[in-house]
């Protein structure tokens, strides 16, 4: 069956998951906005902030190494428990610059924080935030706040994380930081993203490059959603 298979140009490979309840049309519609977004970002009319939280726990993550041919990869864990960090991953296109704010869980009041800390940093720019549907995104408080502080709110398209960049930036903390490593405390791993954080801002390059910005649909994978 194998040959039968090969000799059919078939190969072994891991499936990816494709969110088909995605609306292809609400897709493309955002694909125009989008482009729309960056040329204003690219000539300097406004600053492009796009944002998405991570969940991370202080118990270690399996990721790959190198090991003894033959032998099995073990990696300790002394079980610290099921607490976790909500961080915030804010990521600044115009400039190729993360911020990472930590907070104990993600909600209305600390998302309201987190864009008084964006226009305090920007206080007098042109600002346009990215993200998704998330409850507290879309929550009536965060709308009048942003409003006040004039940043216009621009939702992705439902089940569509892959127009989110920081969706990259999150496996990349994790392979720096969360790989083989166990933390006694939250504090901890706070510390540590926020190293991380200040490492990677030093090559703004690098960041444009780890976390590119979807600006094309892919037509044959279009055709495989369906609105539910």
């Amino acid at each position: 069956m194998r040959k039968v298979l090969i000799n059919a140009v078939f190969s072994w490979k891991k499936a990816r998951k494709i969110l088909n309840k995605a609306n292809p049309k609400e897709r493309e519609s955002f694909v125009q906005t989008l482009k729309l977004l960056l040329d204003d970002a690219t000539h300097n009319k406004r600053i492009l902030i796009y944002i998405d939280e991570a969940h991370i726990g202080l118990d270690t993550s399996e990721g790959y190494g190198w090991s003894v041919l033959g032998k099995r990869f073990w990696v300790s864990s002394h079980s610290p428990g099921l607490a976790k960090v909500s961080f915030y991953g804010v990521y600044i296109y115009n400039y190729g610059q993360v911020s990472i704010y930590p907070y104990d869980k993600a909600n209305t009041e600390n998302t309201v924080e987190v864009l008084e800390k964006i226009r305090q940093k920007l206080p007098h720019q042109n600002i346009t935030i990215i993200w998704d549907g998330a409850t507290y995104h879309r929550s009536r408080l965060v709308k009048e706040v942003a409003n006040k502080l004039h940043i216009d709110l621009q939702a992705l398209p439902s089940y569509s994380p892959d127009f989110m960049p920081v969706e990259h930036l999150w496996s990349w903390l994790r392979e720096e930081i969360c790989y083989h490593t166990c933390y006694n405390t939250k504090q901890q791993l706070i510390d540590e993203a926020q190293r991380f954080k200040k490492r990677i801002n030093l090559n703004p390059i690098n960041i444009a490059d780890r976390l590119w910005t979807k600006t094309q649909l892919n037509q044959d994978e279009e055709k495989m959603r369906f609105s539910m």
